[in-house]
């Protein structure tokens, strides 16, 4: 489990891909991989990844073609930066929102305007998730714990404050660039049971 706090401190260095697996090399700061173990989960742009070996400054992960298709590592190339959220332990701090690095799908970036110090950021809302995104509501784009600015149903805005702006990659997104998103795992279940009532009625 994660919560949506990331470092951007990290680049691809390798991508190496087969027909049925795709091995990622990541290279980060000594002290984000810390205390490493393989088989540990790490986040890579909000995708849970399993650690299958590291040295003092790269880890290794191995996706399948699905993982790989349904996220925007389809899109990425060696040199490109990620975002990286080591998982939670016991007794950490909470201070973002529960993330389980299940990506639910790419999307689009379609504006990008700056409003004082913070840029607001908005894209389209997949027709799957469009009761799991509300306004003032959780997601994480890229693995980044945002509040949801604005969702009409369509679209949603959310905003990069200064600090956000420097320790994850979105600031750098231009239109038409996509991004992972995974939405609150509250949301998720609530809208699961509502669709289940809705079926028994009918």
């Amino acid at each position: 489990m994660f919560s949506g706090l990331v470092t951007n401190k990290a680049v691809i260095s390798a991508i190496k891909k087969t027909d049925q697996t795709i091995v990622m090399t990541v290279e980060t700061q000594a002290d984000i991989l810390q205390g490493v173990k393989i088989g540990d989960s790490i986040a890579i742009n909000g995708c849970c990844l399993t650690v299958e070996s590291f040295d003092q400054q790269h880890f290794t992960v191995t996706m399948m073609p699905q993982t790989y298709n349904m996220t925007t590592f389809k899109d990425r190339q060696v040199g490109d930066q990620v975002n990286l959220e080591r998982s939670l332990r016991l007794g950490d701090r909470f201070d973002g929102h529960i993330v389980s690095g299940h990506v639910d799908g790419t999307v689009k970036l379609l504006s990008k305007k700056r409003n004082e110090n913070a840029l607001e950021l908005t894209f389209p809302i997949p027709p799957a998730l469009k009761q799991q995104i509300i306004s003032q509501g959780s997601i994480a784009i890229n693995g980044t714990s945002l509040t949801i600015m604005h969702a009409d149903g369509k679209t949603f805005s959310i905003g990069l404050i200064p600090h956000t702006q420097d320790e994850t990659n979105l600031a750098a997104l231009k239109v038409g660039d996509a991004v992972n998103i995974e939405t609150d795992v509250i949301a998720k279940y609530v809208a699961h049971d509502l669709a289940q009532q809705v079926a028994v009625q009918n």
